[in-house]
C-alpha cells in the first residue's frame, strides 16, 4: 500500500478515495441516526443567512466530512509537492492525512474543526511564501486576516497567531512591522464584527464571546484507555519520523529545515489550544493532523524496511477500523 502512494502518480488520487471509504464505511453501519452539529462561534451564526447548527443525520455528516477530508489531502499533498518540503514529490502527505483524519470516530462526522483545515493549510501556503517573498508586510497581514476567519468558525484557531509570529522569527529577521501587520489583519476582522454587534446595541454579548480565551488550565478527560491503545501506532510512526527528520536535518534544505520547526510548533499549538473548547472532546485534534500527516508522510517515504513499515501502517488502518466497529 506505501509503495503505491511513494510514487507521484495522478491515479492515486483514486486510490485516495478508496482508503478514505474503507476507514469509513465500517462506522456507518454502527453510527446512530442523528447528531447535533455546530459548524461555527456564535461571531459567524450572527451574519450567515443559512443555519451552521443544528440536526443533521450521521451519513449525511459523514459524506460531507468525507468529501472534504478528501480535498483537503489533494490541496495538502499538492501544496508539500509545490514546495518539495519531503525532497521527492509522492501522494504520502494525502494517504497520510486520510488516514489520520479517520483515527478516531468523532472525526469522521462534520465539524468546525475540519472546516479549519481548510484555513490551516491555506495559513501553511502564505507562511511557507514569507521564505521567498520581499512582500512581507502584505503576506503578514493576509495570515491575520487568516487567523480571524479561522477563529470565527472555531474560536481557539485564534493561537494560531502565535504560530505567524513564529514563523516570523523562524524565517525572518525580525521587524516590528511584520508583527504590526499580523494583528492589523486580525484586528480587522473582529473590527467590523464589534461595529456591527454595536450597531446593535449588543457590544456586552460581543465581550462575553472572548470569555473562552481566559478558561483556566483543567484536567479534562477525553481518551479512555482504548483510545490510548489506537495511539500506540501513531506515536511510534511520529517518533521514527522525527529521527528519520534527524537524520536528514543538516542534509536538507534551509526552507524543509525551517518548515519543520514551523510544522510542530503548529502541532504544538493545536494540541494545546484545547482548552478553550473541552467540551468538544476529542474533535478539537482535528487541528493537530496536518502537521502529524507531512511528519508522517516523511518517514514513510524515506524508511526502508518495507515489511516493517508496511505492516506499521496495516496495524494502524487495523486498529482504525477496530475501534469503529467496537465503541466499547
Amino acid at each position: 500500500m506505501i509503495n503505491i502512494f511513494r510514487s507521484y502518480n495522478p491515479i492515486n488520487v483514486l486510490w485516495l478515495a478508496i482508503v478514505l471509504l474503507v476507514l469509513r464505511i465500517s462506522y456507518l453501519i454502527i453510527a446512530p441516526g442523528n447528531f447535533h452539529m455546530v459548524l461555527t462561534e456564535p461571531f459567524l451564526q450572527t451574519f450567515l443567512p443559512w443555519p451552521m447548527a443544528g440536526t443533521i443525520s450521521t451519513g449525511s455528516s459523514m459524506l460531507l466530512a468525507g468529501i472534504m477530508v478528501l480535498l483537503q489531502a489533494v490541496l495538502l499533498n499538492y501544496l508539500i509537492n509545490y514546495y518539495n518540503l519531503l525532497g521527492k514529490p509522492s501522494f504520502l502527505p494525502g494517504l497520510m492525512y486520510i488516514t489520520l483524519s479517520g483515527l478516531f470516530t468523532p472525526f469522521l462526522l462534520l465539524s468546525a474543526p475540519l472546516l479549519c483545515n481548510f484555513v490551516m493549510i491555506w495559513m501553511l501556503y502564505k507562511l511557507l511564501q514569507l521564505y521567498s517573498t520581499e512582500d512581507i508586510n502584505s503576506i503578514a497581514y493576509d495570515l491575520g486576516l487568516l487567523v480571524a476567519l479561522g477563529a470565527l468558525i472555531y474560536l481557539p484557531f485564534t493561537y494560531l497567531l502565535l504560530a505567524v509570529w513564529a514563523a516570523l522569527i523562524i524565517f525572518l529577521p525580525f521587524n516590528w512591522r511584520n508583527w504590526a501587520a499580523t494583528l492589523i489583519g486580525y484586528a480587522t476582522v473582529f473590527f467590523f464584527v464589534g461595529v456591527y454587534y454595536f450597531l446593535h446595541d449588543r457590544l456586552t454579548v460581543f465581550y462575553r464571546l472572548w470569555q473562552p480565551l481566559a478558561t483556566p488550565f483543567a484536567a479534562v478527560r477525553i481518551f479512555n484507555h482504548y483510545n490510548y491503545l489506537l495511539l500506540i501506532p501513531v506515536a511510534i510512526i511520529l517518533i521514527l519520523g522525527l529521527f528519520r527528520l534527524q537524520e536528514n536535518f543538516f542534509k536538507s534544505y534551509v526552507l524543509i529545515r525551517k518548515a519543520f520547526q514551523l510544522l510542530i510548533f503548529i502541532f504544538l499549538l493545536a494540541g494545546c489550544s484545547f482548552y478553550v473548547r473541552p467540551l468538544l472532546g476529542l474533535t478539537h485534534f482535528l487541528l493537530c493532523v496536518m502537521p502529524v500527516a507531512i511528519f508522517f508522510a516523511y518517514y514513510f517515504l524515506y524508511a526502508r524496511q518495507r515489511w516493517f513499515y508496511e505492516t506499521l501502517y496495516f496495524l494502524l488502518v487495523a486498529g482504525i477500523v477496530y475501534f469503529q466497529f467496537n465503541t466499547f
